[in-house]
């Protein structure tokens, strides 16, 4: 078991869009389940790659530790992409690994389809809904260079600013490995 220090707010690696993967190989493997090990040792119900140092798009969600997904399998998503969105969208307070202790209202479509290849290599389409789909957005926001202050209103986003800076600082009270500043 590998636990790795997770990227947070101001480390530049997390405004990049990640690569795509082009061989799926014992390395990947070994860095998915650090991913797995490191997201679930903070807590976390999903983890981008680039979240980990990784410059690759892939992401990782487990949702079964959340009340009412207690038989939810474990999903590796690799070169993601998201087919389709609902027109229905929803309002719901969102956390991330990368923004210790920041908590804001983020708006996502409510369903989705989203495309992936997984760890056997195998092309997958899958329809998400309610809390998987929007684990599965904001993870894909990830590979994009995309977070949580991206997705809220300029007025929010400047409420945020003290908490943001405090986290780039790495001012911030955590029980997981995070980088040092850059």
């Amino acid at each position: 078991m590998a636990i790795i220090p997770i990227t947070v707010y101001g480390d530049k690696i997390l405004r990049e869009k990640t690569k795509t993967v082009k061989q799926i190989d014992g390395i990947l493997i070994k860095n998915i389940k650090d991913m797995f090990d490191t997201m679930r040792n903070a807590n976390g119900i999903g983890l981008a790659a680039n979240q980990v140092g990784l410059n690759k798009s892939v992401f990782v969600v487990d949702l079964k530790e959340v009340e009412g997904y207690e038989n939810f399998k474990p999903v590796v998503m690799i070169n993601p992409k998201i087919a389709e969105v609902s027109d229905e969208n929803v309002i719901i307070e969102e956390g991330c690994l990368s923004l210790p202790n920041l908590r804001a209202e983020v708006e996502r479509p409510k369903k989705i389809l989203v495309e992936y290849i997984d760890t056997d290599e195998k092309e997958n389409s899958l329809e998400a809904d309610d809390l998987f789909a929007r684990v599965i957005l904001h993870e894909y926001d990830h590979l994009i260079g995309k977070m949580i202050p991206d997705r809220v209103s300029s007025e929010m986003k400047k409420k945020l600013q003290e908490e943001l800076l405090q986290i780039k600082n790495r001012d911030v009270k955590v029980d997981y490995l995070i980088t040092s500043k850059e």
